[in-house]
């Protein structure tokens, strides 16, 4: 098949939609698919282009074999509501343009945010005559009333309509979570046009390929002894910190101790960072670290020797959503202590995985009780959380995940598809 997949994040991007844009690139040529992904020059977690993209309209490169067009977008610096949707919009533009002088595909895979990338997806589509399939990341306006950034209102009814179009326009819906697929269904999308397409995590066990000669306790000076709790990814919204650092400020007020119980580590980077320094001068914690985004090596460490990983979500949010993090710190076995609100599809794959504690947005004193708790939990309570998560997150493999979704493509196209080889 020839497929363009169109999306506003890919290579190198390090975090959030990217890596998933990518791989789903890599796996569909690595099948015998000519793939072209259309895309912008990468910005993101910076929020800043790289110096040598500055100023450039185009530009056409082959990565993995997969032909990669990128256009120009405009970034800001600081992220407000309307420059996020002037962000938008410049891409859908941009791209859209581009994807009416390129090759006719046998299907367009649009990947939202953003939303309105569907009004482009639906003109080329019409005009070209083929269908696209709608790869459903975040549910935008869901999430932007839930964090109050959208009042209910005439914008909101609009984004509504909007949304609604872009369903009744695709050929496939697809959601990345149960909960969004049971949101797709309210919304009014017919079940048989929906289809569950989870993200992954790698085939083989992560373990096997990490550099174990990285190590992120050496590197900080941080004792075997001391237990970690790691927070690894985008700091977008303080919202959700600021009670982990109000806990830790709570373990130091309760001790006295010259030197915090637990190493709390922030490891991250958005426009966010300075706001979350802020509240970590105003309480004079010495036991929560912000450090700079990671490299990969490093990242893997920080997780493989954290004793439990903190996954946070704001208070009225995380109905649909399902944080993509998460499976990364379950492939290395780790304990999770979510930040989430009992509803929310975060708080109900922990309780049903049972690799975990969830607490209440916050409620700064019940997540240094639960942090405690799993900190200092007993050798066989840390080894059944582990397995626990091993086993859980292995439904979400590449290989079966991504052949089952080539398969579907293929359905939509009227093609055959060659067999999966045996390994």
């Amino acid at each position: 098949m020839k497929i363009i997949v169109w999306g506003i994040n890919y290579y190198p991007e390090p975090t959030g939609i990217g890596p998933f844009n990518t791989d789903l690139c890599a796996f569909l040529a690595e099948r015998g698919h000519e793939v072209t992904m259309l895309t912008t020059f990468p910005y993101f977690p910076e929020w800043q282009k790289r110096e040598a993209d500055l100023g450039k309209l185009y530009e056409r490169e082959e990565l993995q074999g997969v032909t990669v067009c990128r256009c120009w977008h405009y970034v800001p610096a600081q992220p407000t509501a309307l420059k996020r949707v002037v962000h938008e919009l410049s891409f859908v533009a941009t791209s859209t343009l581009r994807a009416l002088f390129m090759a006719r595909a046998d299907v367009y895979i649009v990947v939202s945010p953003p939303l309105f990338l569907g009004l482009g997806a639906t003109l080329v589509g019409c005009l070209r005559w083929r269908k696209f399939v709608y790869r459903v990341q975040d549910l935008q306006p869901d999430s932007a009333l839930d964090l109050g950034l959208l009042k209910p209102g005439l914008t909101a009814q609009a984004l509504r309509l909007l949304e609604k179009w872009n369903y009744a326009c695709a050929s496939l819906v697809t959601g990345i979570s149960q909960g969004m697929m049971a949101a797709f269904h309210e919304k009014g999308v017919r079940i048989r046009k929906t289809y569950l397409l989870p993200n992954w995590i790698p085939d083989g066990d992560a373990t096997d390929a990490a550099d174990w000669s990285v190590s992120f306790r050496e590197q900080q000076g941080i004792a075997p002894e001391i237990p970690l709790v790691a927070y690894a990814g985008d700091l977008g919204s303080e919202q959700e910190l600021a009670a982990v650092v109000e806990a830790a400020a709570l373990a130091e007020k309760s001790t006295g101790a010259k030197q915090p119980a637990i190493h709390w580590a922030f490891c991250g980077q958005s426009a966010a960072g300075p706001a979350l320094e802020e509240i970590m001068t105003g309480t004079a914690c010495r036991g929560v670290h912000l450090y700079p985004f990671l490299t990969d090596e490093l990242h893997q460490a920080l997780l493989r020797e954290a004793d439990l990983c903190v996954v946070a979500q704001p208070k009225g949010t995380g109905r649909f959503s399902f944080p993509g993090k998460l499976l990364s710190i379950l492939q290395l076995g780790r304990a999770v202590l979510a930040v989430a609100d009992e509803s929310s599809e975060l708080a109900r794959v922990v309780q049903e995985g049972a690799f975990g504690l969830v607490v209440a947005p916050g409620d700064a004193q019940a997540l240094l009780d639960a942090a405690q708790k799993m900190a200092f939990a007993g050798r066989e309570q840390r080894r059944q959380w582990s397995a626990n998560g091993l086993t859980w997150v292995d439904q979400f493999r590449r290989r079966p995940v991504l052949e089952a979704f080539e398969q579907r493509l293929a359905e939509l196209c009227g093609k055959k598809m060659r067999p999966p080889a045996i390994s």
